[in-house]
């Protein structure tokens, strides 16, 4: 590594890893002193004018070098990158939001940080159709030339790089730890994939272990590098609902999937319908919010095509009982009060008809309507 890029990111890792000083204290000092450079040459009197502890001021005057130095031996490693807030290619939209990290710690193409990003988020326990709407929504909106941007969490998060990866789009995963490792352990092989044409990235230093309180600071920077966010399913208390207050925070566009009033996932959904979320029910409703930045990356005009499953081609018993299951979940002792139909005739054709795509089991039993 060159010498002197050596020595700006040792600068840069002495501020950002002092002790007792957050990215506010951080920004305050460089409004004062410019470059981190300065802030580190500055003397006792200057630095305590700014509130600094003693602790704080003696962790600049004598950095944690064992620290800094593991880091460097980590930025050596190939596809590893420091991405720090004078850089060139530091988000522009994550520059504009409160307090944003002044180094970005990041594995992958770092050319992806130059792509206009769109978050997908929501449940770590979603329904199947939960799952399967984030995955939908995650491939057409990488089609239309959006790179989706999530958590690598469990769930929704997943699912959502997942149809990124399968249109054959990036994709960035922002990480509550350190990159050195990923959380949760299982998606290794989803963040090993991720890595290939996209990017993870993380404000923490390569070793940070996993704690509950990085994940909600972790949000505000899914929310911040994108345009819009998208809520698939979200109980009223979530994660997902902390990244969608952020995105309100700093101007962005939310957007949100409504659900059954019966589904406990759809009520956060809900709740930010009421707080004026846009109603998403296909992916021209959020390029038509995001159209000043649509115009600029699409090609030709997104249209979205249901497939409509052949009912007119259904038989008469198939069509009576496709009509009684709506989309709320069912139960077959219903269906069978319902359409007058045998348990055991109900049965097969409900295994049939979700083979074909037209319905989904659900937990307990119960079957509903797919979209």
């Amino acid at each position: 590594m060159d010498v002197n890029i050596t020595q700006n990111y040792t600068d840069w890792l002495s501020l950002t890893q002092a002790v007792g000083i957050g990215p506010a204290t951080c920004h305050k000092l460089l409004s004062k002193f410019k470059t981190p450079q300065a802030v580190l040459a500055a003397d006792y009197k200057a630095l305590k004018e700014h509130n600094l502890s003693d602790s704080s001021i003696n962790s600049l005057f004598a950095p944690d070098l064992n620290l800094i130095n593991k880091i460097l031996d980590w930025l050596n490693q190939a596809g590893n990158h420091l991405i720090t807030f004078a850089d060139y290619d530091y988000p522009e939209l994550l520059k504009s939001i409160d307090t944003p990290p002044l180094v970005l710690f990041a594995v992958g193409q770092r050319q992806v940080l130059g792509c206009v990003h769109f978050a997908i988020v929501g449940s770590r326990n979603p329904t199947a159709g939960g799952r399967r709407l984030a995955e939908d929504f995650a491939v057409e909106l990488s089609n239309s030339g959006l790179t989706v941007c999530s958590g690598l969490a469990l769930g929704i998060d997943y699912h959502s790089h997942s149809g990124a990866l399968k249109s054959n789009s990036p994709t960035v995963a922002v990480l509550g730890n350190g990159l050195n490792s990923i959380y949760p352990a299982r998606h290794k092989n989803m963040a090993n994939k991720i890595v290939e044409n996209g990017l993870l990235i993380s404000e923490y230093p390569p070793d940070t272990k996993p704690h509950p309180g990085n994940f909600p600071r972790r949000n505000r920077i899914i929310s911040g590098i994108s345009t819009g966010v998208l809520v698939v399913e979200a109980a009223i208390r979530s994660g997902s609902l902390i990244t969608a207050n952020h995105a309100l925070e700093q101007g962005r566009e939310v957007f949100a999937i409504p659900g059954s009033i019966h589904n406990p996932l759809a009520r956060g959904t809900h709740s930010l319908i009421k707080q004026g979320a846009k109603l998403v029910e296909t992916v021209s409703d959020i390029l038509v919010e995001l159209s000043p930045v649509a115009n600029i990356i699409l090609n030709k005009p997104i249209s979205v095509d249901y497939d409509k499953c052949g009912y007119d081609e259904l038989e008469a018993d198939y069509k009576l009982l496709l009509d009684n299951i709506g989309y709320d979940a069912m139960s077959v002792d219903s269906l069978v009060e319902l359409t007058g139909l045998t348990a055991e005739v109900v049965s097969s054709m409900l295994l049939i008809m979700e083979l074909q795509g037209m319905i989904e089991s659900q937990h307990g039993g119960k079957y509903c309507r797919c979209t």
